[in-house]
């Protein structure tokens, strides 16, 4: 592993401790959370304050805030981020340790969108394109991201007295047994389909967040039903998982909590 410089990691540990909080810190503050000297963490401070990185807003006590220059960068990032070709470049990497094929859709409406797909590379896989849209309702991608909306917001999205759309015979065609199992993935934080638009097709999904902690995409690995078991489930979702991590990471997500069990 190449060599990192420690004064640098400490300066970066002196601007991350704002990620989990809104409000302003001292030196005293600095170094009793991160262990440091007070006498290196004036240094550092010194250096951020000079370079726009954080901003003095009192001066007895000191206390420090984020300065402009943290969101220059970040608001480079934003600019310069495609959410396609970073769900491609993630997909590629679960697809390339599960040999399945992997999706990563967003929701539009009652529909979702796939804007990346891997395939796998066997000769049985699942049939399916970028940009194809599919009801929301019958996908785990579809089902993720419904979770991620209030009850209200599902609601207003699907139809009020006619049955969803049956693509398969285990399709989900009533709104209440779909709100309960939405539920279900609220807990849970992963969504299943379970042949309900492929009749022979598997799919574990789990929801990507942003920089804002929104859910603006989900993740899926789909399998023939053929080659499913418990004990690859287990490894599906610990996958699905990782992959959603890394994908949020990308776009500035912080991290949100515990894996599913």
């Amino acid at each position: 592993m190449a060599r990192t410089v420690p004064a640098v990691s400490r300066a970066m540990d002196i601007l991350e401790l704002f990620l989990d909080t809104d409000a302003e810190l001292s030196p005293r503050e600095f170094a009793t959370r991160l262990g440091l000297p007070r006498t290196t963490v004036f240094e550092l401070v010194n250096t951020l304050v000079s370079r726009g990185y954080l901003k003095r807003v009192s001066a007895e006590p000191a206390r420090y805030r984020l300065g402009v220059r943290v969101f220059q960068l970040g608001s480079v990032y934003s600019d310069r981020l495609d959410l396609a070709r970073e769900g491609r470049a993630v997909a590629e990497d679960v697809a390339a340790r599960c040999d399945e094929t992997v999706h990563v859709a967003v929701l539009d409406g009652h529909h979702v969108v796939y804007i990346a797909k891997v395939d796998s590379t066997r000769s049985v896989r699942m049939v399916s394109a970028v940009g194809r849209r599919l009801p929301a309702h019958c996908t785990a991608v579809g089902k993720m991201l419904l979770a991620g909306l209030s009850p209200d917001a599902v609601r207003a999205r699907l139809p009020e007295d006619e049955p969803l759309p049956a693509w398969t015979p285990n399709t989900i065609t009533s709104v209440r047994r779909l709100e309960r199992e939405l539920e279900k993935i609220r807990i849970d934080g992963v969504a299943f389909d379970h042949g309900e638009s492929h009749a022979d097709v598997t799919c574990v999904s789990a929801p990507v967040f942003d920089h804002r902690s929104e859910a603006v995409a989900a993740i899926s690995i789909s399998v023939p039903t053929s080659r499913w078991d418990q004990k690859s489930d287990t490894a599906w979702v610990e996958l699905v998982v990782e992959g959603a991590a890394q994908l949020s990471r990308q776009l500035g997500a912080v991290e949100h909590g515990d894996p599913p069990s």
